[in-house]
């Protein structure tokens, strides 16, 4: 099932159908807080509020012109003006194929730099997610090189990559804030691991090389038992809670991130919008057989008569 859905995610075809469905629309409201940054920042300040932190994410990926990672650009400029207006405590997320990476490593790198610049300037951050392996080394590179320049500005080490320790040392060395997450794209076996077991033996693995580098790392995860082995290991070495915070997605677990908050941890809260969501929602669904039975659900009709019998 997991596969199957990955694949969709990638249908160019069945996109529209599900973005112009009133009822996935409304299912997909459980996972994106809206298509406007009006819709964000509100969702922004009702984290802030339950004293959590906030990403958001213009939801959006390979663009096929120049143009379109232009007004991207743009919409991320206008996000972090945005925030600072509204005082709130949230930074951004932005993929590098929606600032033209498809098309030119010089005209994306001259977007993220303005972005990053404009971030900098109004004492924010940037951070760059990470993409499918074939982007991997691109956006490491692309990291790298903006980074030299701009203190501001950060990226993401998905743990099901075997390449990924050696990134997350590469990275550190260069002084690089990470969030880790285990990694939401369809991926051969022989650039991933296959099980689960491996993938969370080797997200610890990473978590315990970030933790006591004296960066501030983002550990986004949902999963209780990656979560305890991070406090344990937080605790048994004297990193204090506020070294580091939790990352986990809107809309999910919103128990266990306000649980979090109240035992003294800091928790941000990832929070995409726009009209370009099925990619995004796709791999929510692929991520747990919970949110495939709560989607197809939705689809059935509802009908008070045939609820009675």
């Amino acid at each position: 099932m997991r596969e199957f859905l990955l694949r969709l995610s990638e249908n160019k075809r069945l996109a529209p159908f599900i973005i112009n469905n009133g009822v996935s629309r409304r299912v997909a409201r459980r996972f994106v807080a809206g298509e406007t940054l009006d819709d964000a920042l509100a969702a922004a300040a009702e984290v802030n509020r339950t004293f959590r932190l906030a990403s958001l994410d213009l939801l959006g990926e390979n663009v096929s012109d120049e143009a379109g990672a232009r007004v991207a650009a743009a919409g991320y400029r206008d996000m972090f003006d945005r925030i600072a207006r509204e005082r709130l405590d949230a930074n951004v997320s932005l993929k590098l194929t929606q600032l033209g990476l498809d098309l030119s490593e010089s005209l994306c790198q001259e977007l993220l730099e303005g972005i990053v610049e404009h971030a900098s300037a109004l004492g924010n951050f940037v951070r760059i997610d990470m993409e499918g392996s074939p982007y991997t080394q691109r956006t490491v590179d692309m990291t790298k090189r903006v980074r030299a320049e701009y203190s501001a500005v950060g990226t993401v080490m998905q743990a099901y990559l075997y390449r990924a320790e050696q990134d997350v040392k590469d990275l550190l060395a260069v002084g690089c804030r990470m969030r880790l997450c285990k990694g939401a794209y369809k991926e051969p076996a022989d650039v991933a691991f296959p099980k689960k077991s491996d993938v969370d033996e080797n997200y610890i693995k990473l978590m315990k090389l970030l933790l006591p580098s004296g960066i501030y790392h983002g550990i986004a995860t949902h999963d209780p038992a990656m979560i305890e082995a991070t406090k344990n290991f937080a605790r048994e070495n004297n990193i204090r809670s506020d070294k580091f915070e939790f990352q986990m997605l809107y809309g999910i677990r919103t128990d266990l991130q306000n649980q979090l908050v109240g035992d003294g941890y800091r928790v941000r809260v990832y929070i995409p919008f726009g009209t370009d969501w099925f990619p995004y929602f796709m791999r929510r669904l692929a991520e747990r057989p919970a949110n495939v039975t709560f989607f197809l659900r939705s689809l059935l009709p509802r009908s008070g008569n045939s609820a009675q019998k």
